[in-house]
């Protein structure tokens, strides 16, 4: 079979090119190289901040086009592609309402405003610093989180007693506004309804002047269904959650297995 013309190729990060320990897969690199050399442009696609990204990939930090903050920012080299950031009378409201819900007591949680400069915190407890270190290359911490003056990408809040259980229900009502969205144990994101990883893929194809056709993508878990969407080169994880499967059009192997290198070597041919 005649190689594809794959001109893009969009990979998540966590469950899909890591390793189960976090690290990049062994050959990673080399693979990287081999993209650059045949003009295949090569985007992480997450939703991690765009400094936390070009930090893990610095080595070979110019040659990428970066899809972060879930979708809400996307940059091609050191130009912006596109961005969704939000209201700032919007994020000002659940900054203050999540201070009142903590000074209560009904809430465990401190509060990351992701800006497009930089991450922001107020709150110093050592447990949510070590928390959000972890996630953010570039964070400030300042004395009012009202005071920040940048454009705001997404609110992370981190719930010390668990996001699902406690902060989602205690924000349920922004759905009918704003995506409220579960993103781990901990970790609620608050966004725009219009923020995801397609509509950031779609952004970025056009302004490569790349089609569907021409594209391949990678994911594991549900924040990924409308990044493989929007590549006809869909490929879910061994491990990916059931709608994910569903909406591949091919299967990889594990990211334990490397898998998405496996199926891009196989993509592109030798």
């Amino acid at each position: 079979m005649t190689a594809p013309d794959i001109r893009l190729i969009a990979v998540d990060m966590d469950g899909t090119l890591l390793r189960p320990d976090g690290s990049m897969p062994d050959g990673l690199w080399a693979l990287l190289e081999r993209l650059r050399e045949r003009k295949i442009a090569f985007a992480p696609a997450s939703g991690r901040q765009l400094a936390t990204l070009q930090r893990m990939f610095a080595g070979v930090d110019a040659e990428l086009d970066y899809i972060a903050e879930n979708g809400a920012y996307v940059v091609r080299g050191d130009a912006e592609v596109s961005s969704d950031a939000m209201d700032p009378v919007f994020a000002a409201a659940v900054v203050a309402r999540l201070r009142g819900l903590v000074a209560d007591g009904a809430l465990r949680a401190g509060l990351v405003v992701c800006g497009k400069r930089s991450a922001y915190i107020e709150d110093t407890a050592p447990q949510f610093v070590a928390e959000v270190e972890k996630y953010y290359a570039r964070l400030e911490v300042v004395p009012d989180l009202l005071a920040v003056s940048d454009q705001i990408l997404k609110l992370a809040i981190f719930d010390i007693d668990g996001g699902e259980a406690h902060t989602a229900p205690a924000f349920a009502d922004l759905r009918e506004s704003h995506q409220v969205v579960v993103s781990g144990r901990h970790w609620v994101d608050i966004m725009n309804t219009t923020v995801n990883k397609g509509v950031a893929l779609r952004n970025l194809q056009a302004a490569l002047g790349v089609t569907p056709a021409q594209t391949a993508a990678f994911g594991d878990y549900l924040n990924d269904l409308q990044l493989l969407q929007a590549a006809d080169w869909s490929y879910a994880m061994a491990d990916a959650h059931p709608d994910v499967a569903a909406v591949a059009r091919f299967r990889a192997g594990s990211n334990a297995e490397a898998g998405v290198l496996t199926a891009i070597d196989e993509l592109i041919g030798e």
